[in-house]
């Protein structure tokens, strides 16, 4: 639980980091440039460790798929923000947990769909939705297809995760379930910011590099390693639980780094969240 609470947090900051990296790097490109230089970091610290990336493990299948679905969820995530505004893509982006939650209940043995989980996944989202009412407004044309766009990058983050538990790749190490999305989703990511003709490392500051850089290291290499080590592991359900506090962290760090003003439903949004992940955690009665 702490380990995935300083994720979350991670994460957050990671929404700031994009911002930043937003002023030098067009978006799929620095989606791109991360999820490669993540995937170069991981091969080096395997071979520096030891750990066996490239055995016959039969995870091929599913580390391609996984990939995939990865690298389409940034994909739809960034292209969702040229046509919606990043509330409204957010709050659409974080009902993920809830459809992962259902998906669980019929793929995943052991993780079923019950009135308790229910009631915390609810106050999870509400607690999210809370946090950016002010900022949500009804949707013209443009709007919807922007909406439409980030409700669908929910889903791939949703499949992504059943597959890897449903796959091989759930006796795999973290390591090589990060390299197959990493390495994947840079070729996929990269090749769609090529065709869009996007312009790439634009602007070189130091700031838009040291976002760059702090994606990579921190939020790839370090951050989606873990998650990707204790996805197999935990409960689908209980792990996207905590996902919900990300936003929480985002705007927090916003306010921290960028000046952004702090809303003041802000602690009646972690309340709501906190009393999400409570209930969604709390070890059923005997």
């Amino acid at each position: 639980m702490a380990v995935v609470v300083v994720l979350c947090a991670i994460w957050g900051v990671n929404q700031v980091a994009i911002k930043f990296g937003n002023t030098g790097i067009s978006p799929l490109w620095q989606a791109a440039l991360r999820s490669a230089g993540g995937a170069i970091l991981v091969l080096l610290w395997a071979r520096f460790r030891g750990i066996p990336i490239f055995e016959r493990d039969g995870t091929l299948a599913g580390g391609i798929a996984a990939g995939l679905l990865f690298g389409t969820e940034f994909g739809l995530l960034y292209w969702a923000i040229e046509f919606t505004t990043a509330a409204r893509s957010v709050v659409l982006l974080y009902t993920a947990p809830i459809s992962l939650a259902i998906a669980a209940h019929f793929f995943l043995k052991g993780d079923r769909l019950t009135p308790r989980k229910i009631l915390g996944l609810t106050a999870c989202f509400l607690g999210v939705a809370l946090l950016f009412a002010d900022s949500l407004t009804l949707p013209d044309r443009k709007g919807l297809i922007g909406d439409a766009l980030a409700f669908a990058a929910s889903l791939f983050w949703s499949a992504s995760t059943i597959v890897i538990k449903r796959s091989n790749l759930a006796t795999a190490r973290g390591e090589k379930i990060g390299l197959y999305q990493y390495a994947v989703s840079a070729v996929l990511l990269g090749t769609v910011a090529l065709l869009m003709g996007e312009r790439g490392i634009f602007d070189p500051t130091p700031l838009a590099i040291g976002a760059l850089a702090f994606q990579v290291v921190i939020v790839v290499f370090v951050s989606y390693t873990i998650w990707f080590a204790l996805v197999p592991v935990y409960r689908a359900s209980s792990l996207a639980s905590f996902s919900f506090l990300t936003p929480v962290f985002g705007v927090f760090a916003a306010h921290l780094l960028l000046g952004e003003e702090l809303k003041p439903v802000l602690v009646m949004s972690l309340a709501l969240v906190g009393f999400g992940i409570w209930t969604v955690n709390r070890p059923a009665k005997a």
